[in-house]
């Protein structure tokens, strides 16, 4: 199993600069990279990472995606003075040449591949590739948008040709939608792409109509091309997730890709001056943490946009430190998406019903009056002024937005438990899991009994259930106390450890603690400390208790083809909505879902309670304590096999549960009809 995440970084791409004024390319600045590489460093990330060199990309490598025309214009402009300089740059849209920067985009070229290399050979499992210029807008046969050569699009036909790689996603994260790259794979149906983009009705650069949700791709490319227009500035945390939970990561299960390649443009987050969005650091981490449970962690990040320094620092922080392995950041801000960002999301359901499975049984249908309408009118009655007064508004934006980044970074921040997972049990028990599982000491049966004494005490009869209680007791308190980051336990009585360990934790203080059991669990809800429970019927799933400060899932029934459609359509949006301080995970006997899909559900839970989580499994489950061990300690998940579509009796009740708690989960809201 590869381990370790690359970072790869050249000075001499900083050499590339503006040698003139021009208001729109002022943003693009060496600073970009050096800081972005400093702040890494200052957060002690730099030396935990691999160290890959950059190369500069060769011209046969860069002919995969352009035309020999566009190398032969970007090749002339080394000798350039200037004023020549300034020339050739005015034939492309938002683009500046310096002697130097056709050896910056060999080498941001040859660094991406670099990366992708030491990905697919087993060197690393993912990592960072931080280059200027950036690539996403760059064409056949055109410089475009800061960008001269394509890196992410050169990447994806590079391992194609090296590795015969048949199914590559490129997720664009930028704020600009990616043309150059929908426009170079539009047709292509081994690589999916989607970009979500500030788009305001056409109205945001490039200002494009196959900019919007309708644009799906060409011939056999239909279905492989999502953009996801937003219409409005402000989109924050929840829209993201939204995004994802509704959209993207449905349909790379689906599509089920070899590798996954990210253009990562942190324009998109807090503070940019392109962007005007609200996203804070920490919701790039999540995204990351999603993304790496897919191709079997395999995953590159490649920088694009990015023009506010310390957003752009800490978002690049973000990422890599949870490519690392490190636990999530909790994700603040209302977990609620605005109506706008659900009415983009619901239309480009809409626009690709006929091309996925996932999508078939959905209800989707194409919003025309989209709420955002209005602000056309509103634009064209602008003040002349407005613009200059935009400028002076930006600037102390940036300083009052560095200001929130310092006290933010400061409170999400947390020490990490010097033990990634813990177990207990015999000596000799931790040999069958994985290395890295620390075994924590046993506790007596007298000590045992005084703890339990007051959780259901006379339900445990036997040795065995108290020894196996004492045992969970253990590695649970170790978690409770940030000793260790998470933990597992076996037990023969797996409903019976949940109980005690939701009990406990609440007692010990954890305020809001989200449980989801998996298989057939006889519940032992309480009403001891006022706590009152109220239970609901869930069909598939069984029952959901809703208490005052825990939230219960039962995840029964749920098998391989409708696993997706209820985890990432119902589980992650409510327990997204939640936002627990702690994760029980507990597994009991006669369930149908297989060890793949519990391996994967703890791995997508760990992005939650800064990814402090607690398995309880029953202890004939030798096999799955073993691969839940592994994604505990960071070993990719196991892949999830052929998708096969659910059926459209569950997909109608899980759409009948979102109706049903959308107004209280709203994270679960995925269609304009609110």
């Amino acid at each position: 199993m590869a381990s370790g995440t690359a970072l790869i970084y050249d000075e001499e791409m900083t050499t590339h600069k503006l040698l003139w004024n021009d208001p729109i390319c002022d943003i693009e600045v060496p600073e970009r990279l050096s800081s972005s590489y400093e702040q890494l460093k200052s957060y002690h990330l730099v030396e935990r990472c691999v160290h890959v060199p950059a190369r500069e990309g060769s011209e046969e490598e860069i002919l995969l995606v352009h035309s020999s025309e566009h190398l032969e214009v970007a090749k002339s402009t080394q000798t350039m003075n200037e004023e020549e300089l300034k020339r050739v740059s005015e034939n492309y849209d938002a683009f500046f040449f310096h002697p130097s920067t056709y050896r910056c985009a060999r080498l941001a070229v040859g660094a991406t591949l670099q990366l992708v290399d030491a990905v697919m050979s087993g060197e690393v499992r993912n990592g960072m590739a931080l280059v200027r210029p950036p690539g996403h807008h760059s064409q056949r046969n055109a410089a475009n948008g800061f960008c001269l050569f394509n890196n992410v699009a050169i990447a994806a036909e590079y391992v194609k040709l090296k590795y015969g790689l048949q199914r590559i996603l490129i997720v664009d994260w930028d704020v600009h939608h990616g043309q150059g790259t929908q426009y170079i794979f539009e047709e292509d149906p081994s690589v999916l792409y989607f970009s979500w983009h500030r788009y305001e009705h056409q109205e945001f650069w490039p200002s494009l109509k196959e900019s919007d949700y309708d644009a799906v791709g060409l011939g056999k490319g239909k279905g492989f091309n999502i953009n996801l227009p937003w219409n409005k500035v402000g989109m924050g945390n929840s829209d993201y997730l939204a995004a994802f939970f509704h959209v993207l990561l449905p349909m790379a299960f689906e599509f089920d890709p070899e590798l996954v390649i990210v253009s990562s443009g942190y324009d998109s987050g807090i503070g940019d001056p392109e962007g005007q969005m609200n996203a804070t650091p920490e919701v790039f981490a999540h995204l990351t943490h999603f993304l790496m449970q897919l191709a079997n962690g395999k995953l590159c990040v490649i920088l694009e946009g990015g023009y506010h320094l310390k957003s752009l620092g800490e978002s690049v922080c973000m990422t890599v430190k949870t490519l690392l392995g490190d636990p999530v950041p909790q994700i603040t801000g209302e977990m609620a998406p605005c109506l706008s960002a659900v009415e983009s999301i619901q239309n480009v359901r809409a626009a690709h019903k006929p091309y996925w499975k996932w999508l078939a049984y959905e209800d989707t249908s194409f919003l025309q009056n989209l709420s955002t309408k209005s602000h056309l009118l509103k634009k064209a009655n602008l003040n002349p002024s407005a613009e200059h007064e935009s400028k002076i508004t930006d600037n102390n934006n940036t300083v009052k937005v560095e200001r929130f980044l310092e006290l933010h970074m400061k409170n999400i921040l947390f020490t990490v438990p010097p033990i990634k997972t813990a177990t207990a049990g015999s000596e000799g028990s931790e040999h069958f899991l994985p290395e890295h599982v620390q075994l924590v000491k046993e506790i007596d049966k007298t000590e045992i009994k005084a703890l339990v004494s007051g959780f259901y005490a006379d339900l445990v009869q036997d040795d065995k259930t108290l020894l196996s209680l004492g045992n969970m007791f253990v590695v649970l308190d170790k978690i409770l106390k940030k000793e260790v980051c998470n933990g597992i336990a076996a037990s023969p009585t797996a409903a019976l450890s949940a109980a005690v360990a939701l009990r406990h934790s609440v007692r010990f203080g954890f305020q809001r603690v989200l449980c989801v059991f998996v298989g057939d669990m006889q519940m032992i809800p309480s009403t001891e400390d006022g706590i009152t429970c109220f239970v609901l019927y869930l069909g598939i799933w069984g029952f959901i208790f809703m208490l005052t400060n825990l939230l219960l899932l039962l995840l029964k029934d749920a098998e391989g083809n409708d696993f997706f459609s209820a985890v990432l359509g119902f589980i992650l949006p409510v327990a997204y909505s939640y936002q627990p301080n702690l994760t029980v995970i507990a597994v009991g006997p006669n369930r149908n879902l297989g060890i793949s899909g519990i391996s994967l559900l703890v791995a997508l839970l760990q992005g939650l309670a800064e990814s402090r989580i607690f398995a309880v499994i029953e202890d004939t489950e030798i096999s799955l304590m073993q691969s839940v061990a592994k994604v505990l300690v960071g070993a990719s998940t196991p892949s999830f096999g052929i998708y096969v579509p659910p059926t459209q009796e569950k997909v109608n009740k899980i759409k009948a549960l979102r109706e049903q708690f959308q107004q209280e989960w709203k994270m679960l809201q995925c269609s304009g009809k609110l």
